[in-house]
């Protein structure tokens, strides 16, 4: 019963070190923007871009890390509808954090095409807009 005990703690142990090595794919209050200010600081001093399925406004923080926010209109649709917006919106940025570059803050307004469209084309089309790291040499 020991043997079997142990055998199983030493996976766990495994597992753990696996997981603790991989880079950390969440979404911190750090860097969310929460306050009505900060907003209000983006779309003051901030610059503009746009695509078919959103606006961006971007302005530098002076952080090292880049704080986003989103706002989504009642007029995109019922709360369902604009939920599914929040989430693929936290999802996209959650999955691809690395790959902006540090030292923004963001705001992101949809256009209510942005709930139907394709997860990936929808990723994509966020990413452009957004300003990202160098990529390293080949």
């Amino acid at each position: 019963m020991d043997a079997k005990y142990s055998h199983s703690a030493g996976r766990r142990d495994a597992t753990v070190s696996r997981a603790s090595e991989a880079p950390k794919l969440d979404l911190p209050r750090a860097c969310r923007l929460v306050h009505r200010v900060e907003y209000d600081a983006v779309y003051r001093e901030g610059r503009r871009r746009t695509s078919r399925e959103f606006t961006v406004f971007l302005r530098p923080n002076g952080l090292g890390v880049s704080r986003f926010g989103w706002s989504i209109k009642k007029a995109l649709g019922n709360a369902v509808k604009r939920n599914r917006i929040r989430r693929r919106l936290r999802e996209t940025i959650r999955l691809h954090r690395q790959e902006i570059a540090p030292g923004w803050d963001i705001v992101i307004h949809p256009r209510s095409s942005a709930a139907t469209a394709k997860f990936l084309a929808l990723a994509a089309e966020l990413l452009a807009l957004l300003p990202r790291t160098a990529k390293p040499a080949q």
